[in-house]
């Protein structure tokens, strides 16, 4: 029994004892996966650890938001303290205001919905800044594989799902990881999200999911089957351990990346041409398949009326 998602991690940690008496679960600190979801513990830990973050500051009420005013830096992310929880009531992942006042609106609706936030600056810069570290930790806390990539482009800009990624040798994140996650002793599979900063050359924590994710696809095709290798761990079915993938397989999302392209194009940072440069390459679907186009076809008709409407 294997989580891919914010709301998996949380069952299998609040009924662990009780699954694990009819399944087979991966190896796991429960603790450390709680501390993951709750993104201002992520923080926290990386402080602790002396993982480079942006600036965040800790706000429960609108007054404490108007105190602080002075010290906020917009643009500026509302970010939910528990993803999933924002995710069922609201569209996206987080808000972004670029004045106090926006902000002061979308904490109120937040706020009245219950659901704890914090402040985080936003890392200017373009989205192919944001790169990314996979790995599986055993229970030794050793790392057994690392796995980076980078994201192309995102939809909305600056703020969406990535709809183009690359696999890549990112420099100094590894180390950057490890640390955070062997701060809170987080065990089995482990992936954490950073953005470039710009203004002074640092990697700085954007999140962490303890968790398959949807990119995992990607890992597959370039190399690194991570799925299967925590099957075989979990089954014990002998497997040498993975050394190597393959750089600059890429990973598309064709209708998402085209409403990306009008969103860049209209803000005169991208080209039609320059756009169909960067996609004219060998790639690898999230979801399409010859042998079973349906899935894919039925996942993204909702999406072409949106692209076509941005």
């Amino acid at each position: 029994l294997l989580a891919a998602s914010d709301e998996a991690i949380e069952l299998i940690a609040d009924h662990r004892q009780a699954l694990s008496e009819k399944f087979r679960l991966d190896e796991s600190n429960p603790a450390a996966q709680r501390c993951m979801l709750d993104k201002l513990c992520t923080y926290r830990a990386a402080q602790a650890a002396g993982v480079p973050t942006p600036k965040f500051w800790v706000a429960d009420t609108r007054e404490e938001i108007e105190q602080l005013e002075h010290e906020l830096v917009f643009p500026m992310v509302l970010k939910p303290i528990l993803g999933h929880k924002f995710s069922r009531r609201f569209k996206g992942s987080y808000n972004v205001a670029s004045n106090i006042d926006e902000l002061l609106s979308a904490f109120d609706a937040v706020d009245c919905a219950g659901i704890r936030t914090f402040l985080v600056e936003m890392i200017p810069g373009p989205d192919d800044k944001l790169c990314s570290y996979y790995t599986y930790l055993d229970e030794n806390g050793n790392n057994l594989i690392n796995f980076t990539k980078r994201v192309i482009r995102r939809y909305p800009l600056n703020m969406g799902g990535s709809t183009y990624h690359i696999t890549d040798k990112v420099p100094d994140i590894q180390e950057l990881a490890l640390a955070l996650f062997r701060q809170v002793g987080l065990r089995g599979v482990a992936n954490v999200e950073f953005k470039l900063d710009e203004r002074d050359g640092t990697l700085k924590l954007i999140e962490c999911n303890a968790r398959f994710t949807a990119a995992d696809c990607l890992l597959v095709a370039s190399g690194l089957n991570l799925p299967l290798f925590v099957y075989n761990r979990l089954t014990e079915r002998a497997q040498p351990e993975p050394s190597s993938y393959r750089v600059g397989m890429r990973l598309w999302k064709p209708v998402g990346d085209f409403a990306a392209y009008r969103q860049l194009s209209k803000a005169g940072l991208l080209s039609l041409n320059a756009w169909i440069r960067s996609i004219m390459h060998p790639q690898i679907f999230p979801v399409f398949r010859w042998n079973d186009p349906l899935p894919s076809i039925l996942s993204n008709a909702r999406l072409v009326g949106h692209a076509m409407a941005s």
